[in-house]
């Protein structure tokens, strides 16, 4: 078995969509980025690469490739899972925390389980995700931005 962790942040920004594990959330901005920003879907991706040895997610779909211009995050982490099937290993489980002082995420959460389940060819009851607000401090605690934080562990297949 072989575990990585995975960690994002994307600053909210006025005239962007707020995607969160694929799912569109409605709120009055978006996370800035030069994919779609999901800084979830980032974090998951990050934690395969990093369960692999492989590095990071931007020294994959490098921001200064215009292939990757507002890119569905989702198809990122299928090509990252893709890396993981090639080694030989699957999903155990996925363990996430989103940190964001709005909007509620509780009620979107189930639909992000589901499509993150769905990418890395899992049971629902293996990915879990939770949100927090860090109650006013930092980044996402005063509302300038939102981050991730997750865990995997993959097992040989």
């Amino acid at each position: 078995m072989r575990i990585g962790f995975g960690y994002d942040v994307h600053r909210l920004t006025s005239g962007r969509k707020l995607i969160l594990g694929g799912v569109q959330i409605p709120h009055d901005t978006g996370l800035l980025g030069h994919s779609d920003a999901d800084v979830l879907i980032h974090s998951v991706c990050d934690a395969l690469l990093g369960a692999l040895a492989m590095g990071d997610i931007g020294q994959h779909f490098a921001d200064s490739d215009p292939a990757f211009k507002d890119i569905d995050s989702r198809i990122l982490l299928k090509r990252c899972y893709d890396m993981v099937l090639a080694r030989q290993y699957r999903i155990a489980n996925m363990d996430a925390t989103i940190c964001a002082a709005a909007p509620k995420l509780a009620p979107y959460i189930a639909q992000m389980r589901l499509n993150i389940a769905h990418d890395l060819d899992c049971d629902p009851e293996q990915i879990s995700i939770k949100a927090t607000t860090e109650e006013g401090l930092g980044i996402s605690g005063c509302g300038d931005g939102m981050s991730a934080t997750v865990v995997v562990l993959i097992q040989p297949a």
